[in-house]
C-alpha cells in the first residue's frame, strides 16, 4: 500500500499553482514532498496526483498519456508548464530555488534540461523502486 503524502490540496489553496504528479511513483512522491518543503510560505503550491479524478475534470486538455510522461504545473492564471519547463517555472516561483534559476535559464540550454528531464521521467519507477497498483508501471518498466 502506498503512503499518501501530506500535501496541500488545491481545494484549500485556491490561489496556489497546482502541481500534477504521478502519485503512484515513489520517486515522484519524494520530489513533490521536497517541493512542499521548499514552499516555505506553504501557500504557493498545491498538489494533485494525476490519478485523482479532479485532474480529468479540471484539466481535460491534459491527457493521461501526457501526464504519465511528465509533471505539470498549472499556474494561477491557467498556464501549463510541463516537465523541465515546469521545473524552470518553479525556480522563478519559489524563492528557495532562486539560487539555481540562473543555471536552468542559461540561453540555449532549455533543450538540455528537457532531454535530461525525459531521461529521468521514463526511468522514475526504477530510480526509487517499483511501487504500483493496477499495473500502472507497466509502460515504464519496458
Amino acid at each position: 500500500m502506498l503512503r499518501k503524502p501530506n500535501l496541500p490540496d488545491p481545494d484549500s489553496l485556491s490561489d496556489a499553482d497546482v502541481v500534477i504528479y504521478d502519485g503512484e511513483c515513489n520517486f515522484c512522491r519524494c520530489q513533490v514532498e521536497n517541493l512542499r518543503r521548499l514552499d516555505w510560505s506553504g501557500s504557493r503550491l498545491a498538489f494533485l496526483s494525476l490519478h485523482d479524478a479532479r485532474v480529468a475534470e479540471r484539466y481535460p486538455d491534459l491527457t493521461h498519456e501526457a501526464l504519465m510522461e511528465q509533471m505539470y504545473v498549472i499556474d494561477r492564471y491557467g498556464g501549463r508548464h510541463g516537465g523541465a519547463d515546469a521545473v524552470r517555472y518553479l525556480t522563478r516561483r519559489l524563492p528557495t530555488l532562486w539560487i539555481v534559476a540562473p543555471l536552468l535559464h542559461l540561453p540555449f540550454t532549455a533543450w538540455i534540461w528537457r532531454w535530461g528531464y525525459r531521461q529521468v521521467a521514463k526511468r522514475r519507477y526504477r530510480l526509487a523502486g517499483k511501487s504500483c497498483e493496477n499495473d500502472a508501471c507497466s509502460i515504464h518498466l519496458k
